[in-house]
């Protein structure tokens, strides 16, 4: 059964995840496939509601290959994502079959000012803290040096 959210259906299982996110209105970050290139949006974004088919020869027989959740991020080898049972899953894509798309619930990257925002203040985190252990640490190593 899927119940319709904002002119987008989405699967019972998925109406949970998306009512914790602050039930998003999902009508307005759906994806674009055609028309001007500069106006499309499409692949996964952060936040999405998928459902992802693994590798049957990874499970004993008999196991769901399926998992269905919010994709939390996405690497170069892994995928996590935080499933219907709220458990966080870390995917290597080696076994990953298919992903299949229920819906978007951001922005496309280029047009997530949130996501931008955030990713900005965390490089400034990142930098503040380098320069302190930087400067909590110098001349403490020193001892290799000759001379």
């Amino acid at each position: 059964m899927a119940k319709k959210k904002s002119g987008i259906e989405l699967p019972d299982w998925a109406v949970p995840l998306w009512e914790d996110m602050g039930s998003p209105n999902l009508s307005d970050v759906e994806g674009k496939n055609t028309g001007d290139l500069l106006e499309r949006r499409h692949g996964l974004r952060k936040d999405d509601l998928v459902e992802v088919q693994l590798d049957a020869r990874a499970f004993n027989n008999g196991e769901d290959t399926w998992i269905r959740g919010r994709l939390l991020s996405s690497g170069k080898s892994s995928i996590e994502i935080l499933s219907e049972d709220g458990k966080n899953n870390f995917i290597a894509r080696d076994v990953i079959v298919k992903i299949v798309l229920i819906a978007h619930t951001r922005p496309a990257y280029i047009d997530d000012k949130e996501l931008l925002a955030f990713e900005r203040q965390d490089m400034k985190r990142r930098s503040n803290l380098h320069e302190k252990v930087e400067k909590e640490s110098k001349g403490l190593d020193d001892t290799h040096l000759w001379g």
